[in-house]
């Protein structure tokens, strides 16, 4: 698979996820398990690949844009 997620948009992915992460530690009840929706920006900031924007053709990767 193509890298399609530049460097700071990675770094930023990883930090949302990981505070939303946080929340099954912060929260009480049902409303933690809503945390584990950080799972989705942290994977595709580690992977380098966000399938929404495969779908979008978009990209943030400086490689990708130059086209090669």
């Amino acid at each position: 698979m193509k890298l399609n997620v530049g460097n700071v948009d990675r770094v930023i992915r990883v930090v949302v996820g990981i505070a939303l992460l946080a929340l099954i530690f912060i929260l009480d009840g049902a409303a933690r398990w809503w945390g584990l929706i950080g799972l989705i920006p942290l994977v595709t900031g580690l992977v380098g690949v966000c399938p929404a924007y495969k779908l979008l053709g978009m990209s943030t990767c400086p490689m990708e844009k130059k086209g090669t």
